[in-house]
């Protein structure tokens, strides 16, 4: 199971409004100055008046987080990591980082569709700048606020990225192509797709190329629905992408660069943040009731405060870890070191912080479900952590955690430690 697949049916049944069309406060003309902690600050308050407000609902009804995405789109956050000459913030990994565990705090589901067009994003931005069609797209994304998604996973791979059954067919300077993809979150509502194939009909399997294809040039007949324990704001659902376009469209960078370098690292980073903001909020609602059970006895710390000292512990070094990897992977990209990107220590320590990170979630919110107890467990409670602790059984399942830990096995065999 792989979230991060997306895209807009042309001409499925299913045909939705695409995310470009929702409405924009105005075309971003030219970079603004901003300070970091005011725009952090700016996406707390959408998280508190937009995200929080309708997550419950989206939750309910497995419904996409269209109000989230649209205020998104009005602070010119789908932007945020393009490259100030293009009109964008300019932002980098840790700063981004933050941005998606803000939104965790208030709604998993939007936070998760923003990281994930994050990771979109840093494909193009990384690997295409070389290319005037896709110079062109970066511009496009700044003015139109366009929603990015992906058609990674495919059916008849197993789940391995690094394969593709469906090819890219390619006549003068255009081209054709068919994918089977189990899993496009936001499918319905992406404006965009990149879409990953072999990178012609004789290419071998592992030979893949990723195409964007845009809205209008494709269509999508569904091959599955979503209806899961968490995450359902994803709109997670499989389809049928058949789509055309000009050759300009294939990103000039091999596939297995493009994952090994951004896709991998980006991800794991971006889910880690906002699976700690899903688990620092579960942690605010554990302290909300504590409190409240303080003022039960004025004088008296409740039992439940020494439980609470524990989950902080473990919330602060899973925060700690994700940061610290961000900072790692930023100063890499600062300095262009590709290669040590490419190597084993850095492949497993990614590896190592998702698996880490997907298991401290589900820790971290039950400890804090055993704090509220009935309250925290109940639907209709103020202290209800219902939907955490389902979102959270779903951070093992995005990527499986058996897939990376047997992929870390082999890398050990063959890596020394300080190589």
């Amino acid at each position: 199971m792989y979230f991060p697949g997306n895209f807009y049916p042309l001409a499925s049944p299913l045909m939705m409004t695409a995310v470009a069309d929702l409405p924009v406060s105005s075309a971003a003309t030219a970079p603004e100055a901003f300070d970091f902690d005011e725009l952090l600050s700016r996406v707390h308050a959408i998280g508190r008046d937009v995200l929080a407000v309708h997550a419950g609902d989206v939750d309910r009804r497995a419904r996409f987080p269209v109000e989230s995405i649209t205020a998104m789109k009005e602070a010119k956050l789908l932007s945020a990591y393009v490259p100030v000459e293009y009109g964008g913030m300019g932002l980098n990994m840790i700063e981004t980082s933050r941005l998606c565990e803000a939104m965790g705090q208030y709604c998993g589901s939007s936070a998760m569709i923003y990281a994930m067009h994050c990771i979109q994003v840093a494909c193009v931005v990384h690997h295409a700048q070389q290319s005037a069609y896709f110079r062109r797209y970066l511009r496009d994304l700044v003015t139109e606020q366009r929603l990015m998604a992906s058609a990674t996973t495919e059916i008849g791979t197993g789940g391995d990225l690094r394969s593709s059954v469906c090819a890219i067919e390619v006549s003068g300077d255009c081209f054709t192509l068919t994918k089977k993809a189990p899993v496009i979150s936001y499918g319905e509502y992406s404006d965009d797709i990149l879409v990953t194939c072999r990178r012609s009909t004789d290419a071998p399997a592992s030979e893949q190329v990723q195409v964007m294809v845009r809205r209008g040039e494709y269509t999508a007949e569904p091959l599955s629905t979503w209806d899961t324990m968490g995450f359902r704001g994803t709109c997670s659902s499989g389809f049928t992408l058949t789509s055309h376009g000009s050759t300009d469209q294939i990103l000039p960078t091999p596939f297995n660069d493009i994952l090994s370098q951004t896709m991998h690292p980006y991800s794991h980073i971006v889910w880690g943040a906002l699976w700690t903001g899903i688990a620092a909020d579960a942690v605010n609602q554990a302290r909300a009731f504590v409190r409240a059970e303080a003022r039960k006895t004025p004088g008296e710390t409740p039992i439940s405060a020494i439980r609470l000292a524990e989950v902080d512990l473990v919330l602060q070094e899973m925060r700690h870890n994700v940061y610290s990897l961000a900072r790692e992977y930023n100063e890499l990209l600062s300095s262009d070191s590709r290669e040590s990107i490419h190597g084993f220590g850095f492949s497993i320590r990614t590896n190592n912080l998702k698996l880490s990170c997907s298991q401290r979630i589900v820790e971290i919110v039950g400890q804090a479900l055993l704090i509220c107890g009935i309250q925290g467990y109940r639907n209709d409670s103020k202290f209800s952590l219902s939907r955490h602790l389902r979102d959270s059984y779903g951070a093992a399942l995005m990527v499986n955690n058996d897939r990376i830990t047997k992929l870390n096995a082999t890398m050990l065999l063959a890596h020394r430690e300080g190589h």
